[in-house]
């Protein structure tokens, strides 16, 4: 399946299939009691998600979004797990996955450590540069969402951008 820029894989509370990242990049928002909308993560080409769910049925934690045009294999929640009973491989599979994502988790953290608010930028868009050529992160993420992935209040991260580009005041 062919997900665009903008629109919705699946939403947070609903249960379902589970999905593989062929290509693109999705993110994942949670909606808190409050109502609060956080960007909670950042699903890079090879994942299958929901992470929570890769062991055992889970509704669905967040809502996915695509940052920009996907490739999604859509993954029959029961071929799944009966395919893990069946193939202990596959456990080791998504053990291996799951170590990746902790690693992703890890540089993050790396970001989140930096005590420069223009270092964490700095590093989100190496990082993002990875996986997707943007000319800016902008492109892919509002700056309030940028803001929550590294930690820093949305001006800060418009001061930061425009600092970047050359403006001033």
């Amino acid at each position: 399946m062919i997900l665009h820029k903008g629109e919705t894989l699946f939403r947070q509370g609903e249960t379902g299939p589970l999905f593989h990242l062929k290509s693109g990049l999705l993110k994942i928002n949670r909606v808190h009691a409050d109502g609060t909308l956080t960007l909670v993560n950042i699903i890079v080409p090879s994942e299958t998600i929901p992470h929570h769910s890769l062991l055992s049925p889970n509704p669905y934690y967040g809502t996915a979004v695509a940052l920009v045009s996907c490739e999604v294999e859509v993954l029959s929640a029961t071929d799944w797990y009966r395919e893990l009973e069946a193939d202990h491989q596959k456990c080791r599979e998504i053990a291996l996955q799951l170590q990746g994502k902790l690693r992703m988790m890890q540089q993050r953290i790396d970001q989140l450590s930096e005590v420069s608010p223009a270092e964490r930028l700095r590093k989100l868009q190496l990082w993002f540069q990875s996986f997707v050529p943007v000319a800016s992160l902008s492109e892919v993420l509002t700056q309030d969402e940028i803001g929550q992935f590294i930690g820093l209040r949305r001006e800060t991260v418009n001061r930061l951008l425009r600092a970047q580009s050359g403006h001033k005041k």
